[in-house]
């Protein structure tokens, strides 16, 4: 099958630019990509921990940053320009609680779209202008099989996962032409502080490292969408394209919701 994106399957040298890397699934993937040789810029709101990856990681660096500011964004993304380029910019922040129709909260509706969708929107217009004056040059969005449908205890979470899914959709087709490639990573359970939260049972439960695999996998494949574990995806993809008669029947019987 024909790469979707330019493989990258080489990252010694290469820059990239982890934003929402303190912990779970960004935390893992700077881990990784450190040890492939990338020159690895992490971001996120906690200092600490971020001083901790730095200071663990020969020749890393680190930049506080907070997602729902977009001006500290463009600021950030100057600075990682002028200290080393950008040559991969993963958005991975990421904000979840469990959210029901039956307890709505306006609040929590629109700290999920700030963090998770906004975000992802205030990081583009930070890195799009130099990306397609460069010419080359790939953004990955880390979103979630919650996207595919809507799932119980998911109101506030999965529409942003939704959008992001749609948003890199519309990316790829605009930027495949300009030499710069777009994926969306789709995981399935991954044992995050996100997810500790959960009081159900979490099928395929992988660990963040298992999560950081699968995506160097993906992305040295040229693929689009990068989704995982595939023994838990697969089934959720054939739930995508079911009649809503059946899928509702379905995500009733599954979880008693």
């Amino acid at each position: 099958m024909r790469p979707m994106n330019p493989p990258i399957t080489e990252w010694s040298g290469r820059s990239v630019w982890l934003i929402g890397a303190s912990s779970g699934i960004g935390l893992a993937t700077a881990h990784a990509l450190h040890a492939a040789g990338a020159r690895v810029v992490v971001s996120a709101r906690q200092e600490a921990l971020l001083a901790e990856f730095v200071q663990a990681h020969a020749g890393a660096h680190a930049f506080t940053l907070d997602v729902t500011d977009a001006q500290g964004m463009r600021h950030v993304a100057e600075q990682v320009q002028a200290l080393q380029g950008l040559d991969v910019v993963v958005y991975c922040a990421g904000y979840y609680k469990s959210v029901r129709a039956t307890a709505y909260s306006l609040p929590e509706m629109l700290q999920h779209q700030a963090v998770n969708y906004t975000g992802a929107l205030h990081m583009l217009d930070a890195v799009l202008p130099s990306l397609l004056q460069q010419g080359q040059g790939h953004l990955s969005l880390i979103s979630s099989v919650a996207g595919y449908r809507g799932l119980p205890q998911s109101l506030a979470y999965g529409p942003t996962k939704a959008a992001l899914i749609h948003l890199a959709e519309a990316l790829y087709m605009d930027l495949a032409s300009q030499g710069i490639g777009v994926s969306v990573v789709n995981p399935g359970f991954v044992a995050t502080p996100l997810t500790a939260q959960n009081t159900f049972e979490m099928p395929a439960l992988i660990s963040p490292a298992q999560a950081a695999q699968a995506m160097l996998q993906g992305w040295a494949r040229g693929l689009f969408e990068i989704h995982f574990p595939k023994r838990f995806t697969r089934w959720l993809k054939l739930l995508r394209v079911l009649p809503y008669r059946w899928y509702f029947a379905i995500v009733h019987r599954a979880t008693g919701l």
